[in-house]
């Protein structure tokens, strides 16, 4: 199996409103670490898993879209508590969005809140 990691970063705001979190429930920011990973058993006619660039630039219209913004305020997320695992699930959803993954047989989304804490998100597509 091979792969390709990629990295970007962003800051959100967000509250997670439970008393399970103690002092997040309030309003506070995080800088993520963003790292997605493409999966894939054979190299395709190139060499590669895909192009880094073109994985670079659709991981930062995913985060671009997220950066500087308050997750609570956004229709994507009402409802849910915007814990580090489920942004990780909802950028490796958007990532796959409108892209050809019949080469790929998963995506990994992995944010860093620090250098020793993150969480991993990885989404298994069909037809592999």
């Amino acid at each position: 199996m091979f792969s390709v990691t990629v990295r970007d970063h962003m800051m959100v705001a967000h509250s997670l409103p439970d008393p399970f979190f103690g002092p997040a429930q309030g309003l506070h920011g995080v800088t993520y670490v963003v790292e997605l990973t493409f999966f894939r058993p054979e190299l395709d006619e190139h060499g590669v898993v895909i192009d880094i660039g073109a994985a670079t630039q659709r991981l930062g219209e995913v985060t671009g879209a997220l950066r500087y913004r308050n997750l609570d305020d956004l229709d994507d997320f009402a409802g849910m508590v915007t814990t580090t695992e489920v942004v990780a699930r909802h950028v490796a959803h958007r990532v796959v969005e409108g892209l050809d993954t019949t080469p790929f047989t998963a995506v990994e989304v992995r944010l860093h809140e620090h250098p020793d804490a993150w969480a991993t998100y990885r989404l298994e597509l069909p037809g592999r």
